[in-house]
């Protein structure tokens, strides 16, 4: 694979999400929320099946006992293999005509965590929360417009986490034992205008991988903070990072085309595809949910 991103899967999603890699399967699921569809690509046939939902699907984790957990915008559901809603665990703590789930996954220990956003805009009344295996829903981050960027360093003693409209990447101390955070404080500032950081991976140096919407690029940070590389790819608003390949070397990254102007999408007409990027260090395998 080039020292640059490639498109691998010219799908034109509306609002691709949430890349997951499946290390069992070596294949990458993903979300088109305003579809909406769960999606399961794989690389070695270029072939990607996408399973209709009920309503906008924010993000979704792998479970340990086969199928997934998905955060609708009417609550948590499980969802079979094959892509079917099976059951609701835990209805969704807002109301639903304003507000939906946005960026999430699961952490170590098997619990699954989902963000919500404000789609109107005007207040920040959006959240992260937590869902236990035995599908206790708890607040964990309030104050939020639109919840994005959650990862964990390899150790998995710090939060990673942003609110876009802020251009900030904030970190708290997390116990992986009780699911607890403490100690926020901020990661990395940005102030440009297209510095929007979204969705986000850690690769096993510790490094966290930003996807910069509206800005059509990756940001590489360092454990500290501080901006190691830059990454252009060919569509302005990508939206989150995900690790895959035989040897998690390949950056996987979703993108949009919702609200673009025509002009873009005829200069960059393979926006709302799958970009891939060979890197030289590696991510981890992702969590999956407990129940």
């Amino acid at each position: 694979m080039p020292a640059a991103f490639e498109c691998v899967l010219d799908v034109k999603a509306s609002l691709g999400e949430c890349p997951v890699w499946s290390v069992d399967e070596q294949v990458l699921y993903w979300v088109d929320i305003n579809a909406p569809s769960l999606n399961r690509f794989d690389p070695r046939t270029g072939r990607n099946a996408a399973w209709a939902m009920p309503s906008s699907i924010g993000c979704f984790a792998l479970r340990r006992s086969g199928g997934f957990i998905a955060a609708l915008r009417d609550g948590f559901w499980l969802v079979d293999r094959d892509g079917k809603p099976e059951r609701k665990v835990a209805d969704a703590p807002y109301d639903p005509a304003h507000h939906r789930f946005n960026d999430g996954r699961a952490d170590a220990r098997g619990r699954f965590w989902a963000g919500s956003m404000n789609e109107k805009r005007d207040a920040s009344t959006a959240k992260l929360y937590r869902l236990d295996p035995d599908f206790t829903l708890t607040s964990m981050i309030p104050g939020l417009m639109v919840s994005n960027g959650l990862a964990w360093s390899p150790d998995g003693r710090t939060l990673y986490h942003t609110d876009t409209p802020t251009r900030t990447i904030n970190a708290w101390d997390f116990d992986t034992a009780t699911g607890a955070i403490a100690n926020h404080r901020v990661f990395a500032q940005f102030t440009g205008e297209t510095d929007r950081p979204d969705g986000a991976a850690v690769d096993r140096d510790g490094c966290y991988w930003s996807a910069f919407y509206r800005g059509g690029k990756i940001v590489r940070l360092s454990p500290r903070g501080e901006v190691l590389s830059e990454v252009p790819l060919p569509a302005m608003c990508p939206t989150m990072c995900a690790f895959g390949g035989s040897d998690l070397k390949t950056l996987f990254v979703t993108t949009a085309r919702q609200h673009r102007e025509p002009e873009e999408l005829a200069r960059l007409p393979q926006s709302g595809g799958i970009f891939a990027l060979h890197v030289d260090v590696p991510g981890l395998p992702e969590p999956k949910f407990a129940a």
